[in-house]
C-alpha cells in the first residue's frame, strides 16, 4: 500500500488562510505604493513592459503594477489569494491575468520584461534544488536582457536584529513567535502560536537563509550575468544598517 505523502507547510492551504491578515495588513498593502514607486525607479522600467509577479499573494504589487500601465501576469500556489486579487482587479477595471502554479514547475520561455518575487517568497523548499530549480524557471521565463527583482530578509539582516522568541497583537489577533537557526544558519525554524476567535492555532515552518554573496553566487550559477545587490528598494547599499536583501538580476 502506498503511503500518502505528507504537505510540506507551504502546501497547506489552511496555514495560508489563517496566516493572511497578518502578512497582509492594511499598512503593508498601502506600503506597495511606495514600495512600486522605488523599485520602477531602481530597475528603470517604463510602463508597457511585461511584468510577473511571482509568488503575488493577495496581489498588492500587481494591481499597483497595472495601475501604472504595466502588463502584468500574477502568479501564486494559494487559490484564495488569487481569488481576492483576482476581484480586486475586477472591481477596478484592471487587466491581470492571474495563474494558480507553483514556482518549482512554472515558467514561460521568454515572457517577461520584469520578473519580481517579493517578501521573503523564496527558498521554501526542503531540496535546495527546488530553490535552484525556481531560479532557473524565472531565468527561462525572461526575455534577454530581462530582469529578476528578489527581495527578502537577508542573512546579515536577520542575524543584527535576530530575537529568538516575540509576540504581538494583529487586530483581532494574538501571534507568539519563536525563531531557532539551524543548519550553521543555514535555515531558520519558526513556530507560531496564534489565538484568533476563542481558538489556537499552531504552526511551524522554515526557510532557507542566504547572505548576499550566497543569492548573487547562486543567480550566476543559475545563469544571470549580471546581479546587483541592495539594501531596500530605494537602492541603498547592503550594508550593517540595510533593512531587506535586495538583488536585481540581469539575463
Amino acid at each position: 500500500m502506498n503511503k500518502t505523502k505528507k504537505q510540506s507547510w507551504y502546501e497547506k492551504d489552511n496555514f495560508w488562510q489563517t496566516i493572511a491578515p497578518i502578512l497582509f495588513t492594511s499598512k503593508r498593502i498601502s506600503d506597495a505604493n511606495e514600495e512600486v514607486e522605488q523599485f520602477i525607479s531602481l530597475l528603470n522600467l517604463q510602463p508597457g513592459l511585461r511584468v510577473c509577479d511571482l509568488c503575488c499573494g493577495v496581489g498588492r504589487h500587481s494591481l499597483e503594477l497595472a495601475r501604472r500601465g504595466f502588463r502584468v501576469t500574477a502568479v501564486d500556489r494559494t487559490k484564495l489569494y488569487l481569488e481576492t486579487a483576482k476581484e480586486k482587479a475586477e472591481n477596478e477595471g484592471l487587466d491581470i491575468k492571474f495563474l494558480q502554479e507553483d514556482v518549482r514547475s512554472f515558467f514561460r520561455p521568454n515572457s517577461f520584461e520584469v520578473v519580481i518575487n517579493l517578501y521573503t517568497s523564496f527558498g521554501y523548499f526542503e531540496d535546495p534544488e527546488d530553490n535552484r530549480n525556481t531560479l532557473k524557471n524565472i531565468y527561462k521565463s525572461l526575455k534577454n536582457d530581462g530582469k529578476l527583482l528578489l527581495e527578502l530578509i537577508g542573512k546579515e539582516v536577520l542575524a543584527r536584529i535576530f530575537r529568538e522568541r516575540d509576540w504581538r497583537e494583529e487586530e483581532d489577533m494574538l501571534i507568539l513567535e519563536e525563531r531557532k537557526p539551524s543548519k550553521d544558519w543555514g535555515t531558520i525554524e519558526n513556530r507560531w502560536i496564534i489565538f484568533k476567535d476563542g481558538k489556537k492555532y499552531e504552526y511551524s515552518f522554515s526557510h532557507k537563509l542566504y547572505s548576499a554573496v550566497e543569492l548573487s553566487n547562486l543567480l550566476q550559477e543559475c545563469g544571470f550575468k549580471r546581479v546587483d545587490v541592495y539594501g531596500d528598494f530605494g537602492g541603498s547599499p547592503y550594508d550593517h544598517q540595510a533593512k531587506r536583501l535586495v538583488l536585481v538580476a540581469c539575463k
